[in-house]
């Protein structure tokens, strides 16, 4: 190893703070000491940042980019088990490609910015950690002007919707490139059928349905912290269940569904009712209902439905359908891939009235844009999906208030909603109070529809 790096090394292990002054260079430096573009280097450095499930295999994607090659060089994450579990992964599937030392391995609520200060500009971050921590991570690296892979959702709720946009100014002004997780936007055959949607094949759009309708997933479901976890790490452990690390089920679920059918129409909504309800949580204690149903109007009048289920027993169904005035199309019928897209000259989906249907091999999505962000990388070619983002993250938490409160949202109110579900995630530490605070009874504050009518819990 380069001295530069054991000089590092030693200046971490010193100070543990942040490895940005001017003595520190950073593994792209030390390797090239070239220019920041990529063209000139080749080589574009990865830093995972959240080290689950969705994060290794963000990072397994972007190592299989074609085009050059691409190395993990920093990982970070709050809890040591999860980054070991990822780590041995990625390094056993692709050895060639994983440069993370011991000293490059970042533990802790501000791993991020070593994880960052060890790329150059032209390098990807990838952000996969609960949706809380977005903007923070994203600020940081717009200040050291690399560009960005970030999960989805972007946001919450209204006050950090409104910290992202006026964000990604700073990102744009500065030409990074940032990719957005809904990757069902860069499916092939969903991308044929909008070009169809557009050409008015189906006529005018009059009404889309989205299910995603499913036993109990991921971590929705939670009960009480186990014996010696600290309220704060066990929230951020099982964060599908609490709407300040992810927006819950609706946020981080259905989010695909409705970005989708507002992609199908080509527009987004302007207000949104819904319904849901605990049927089933047992001795469950998370925020989540168990049942959503969203009903979506556009500025046209057009209506977008939208129904969430984790019950078991069930029928279960996970597609997207449109329906327009010369026709209908199963947009995606299989869950995010492979949709198999198809059009209809009527309303019953037979076969008899399929007049076109996608017939290639569909790519999987999840890698495809996986390609074309490092393509714009390599190519400098305009690229940023942030915007668009944040307001499907905006839509989607529109519906979500809707059935927490029981009240007609608008696009505006929730914009302006002024509760921040985790107002201080910047200056978190292992040894903070979590964002939520459990009631008297042990219990977590939930949505009472009707009853508490301004917000979607009491806090």
């Amino acid at each position: 190893m380069s001295n530069e790096n054991n000089d590092r090394r030693n200046f971490l292990k010193a100070s543990g703070a942040i490895a940005a002054s001017a003595g520190v260079m950073s593994v792209a430096e030390a390797a090239a000491k070239s220019s920041v573009h990529v063209a000139s280097r080749n080589t574009v450095n990865l830093a995972l940042i959240g080290c689950g499930g969705r994060g290794t295999g963000a990072a397994g994607n972007a190592m299989n980019v074609k085009g050059g090659e691409v190395r993990l060089v920093a990982m970070a994450d709050v809890f040591k088990d999860r980054m070991e579990t990822s780590y041995k992964s990625l390094n056993t599937q692709r050895p060639d490609q994983v440069d993370v030392p011991d000293d490059r391995k970042f533990i802790g609520f501000d791993g991020y910015k070593n994880a960052i200060d060890a790329l150059s500009p032209g390098d990807v971050a990838i952000f996969t950690t609960p949706v809380a921590f977005r903007w923070v991570h994203y600020g940081y690296a717009i200040e050291k002007g690399v560009n960005v892979f970030m999960e989805k959702p972007v946001t919450a709720d209204g006050p950090t919707s409104k910290r992202m946009f006026a964000l990604n100014e700073k990102a744009k002004k500065k030409n990074l490139k940032v990719g957005v997780g809904l990757m069902c936007r860069h499916c092939k055959a969903r991308q044929a059928a909008e070009e169809k949607f557009r050409n008015g094949d189906i006529g005018d759009i009059l009404l889309i349905r989205a299910y995603r309708l499913a036993g109990p997933t991921a971590s929705e479901s939670v009960g009480p912290a186990p014996k010696g976890m600290s309220e704060l790490e066990w929230q951020i452990r099982r964060f599908h269940g609490f709407l300040w690390a992810s927006g819950g089920a609706v946020s981080d679920f259905l989010i695909h569904n409705i970005d989708e059918g507002c992609w199908a129409k080509g527009d987004w909504p302007v207000k949104a009712i819904a319904t849901g309800g605990r049927h089933y949580r047992g001795k469950k204690i998370d925020q989540n209902f168990d049942s959503y149903s969203i009903e979506y109007t556009f500025g046209d009048g057009t209506k977008m439905m939208v129904d969430g289920r984790t019950i078991p027993g069930c029928k279960n169904e996970f597609a997207t359908f449109v329906h327009g005035t010369k026709g209908s199309s199963i947009f995606s019928s299989s869950g995010h891939a492979p949709a198999k897209s198809r059009i209809f000259s009527g309303q019953n989906f037979v076969k008899e009235e399929m007049v076109w249907s996608y017939d290639k091999k569909e790519p999987n999505p999840y890698q495809v844009e996986w390609q074309d962000l490092m393509d714009a990388i390599r190519n400098d070619t305009p690229y940023n999906e942030v915007d668009r983002g944040v307001k499907s993250s905006l839509v989607t938490s529109m519906g979500r208030m809707a059935a927490h409160t029981g009240n007609e949202i608008t696009y505006d109110q929730i914009l302006n909603c002024e509760h921040e579900f985790a107002p201080n995630a910047d200056k978190l530490t292992l040894d903070s109070p979590a964002p939520l605070q459990k009631e008297e009874s042990g219990k977590y504050p939930v949505p009472m529809p009707g009853l508490c009518v301004d917000s979607e819990y009491e806090y």
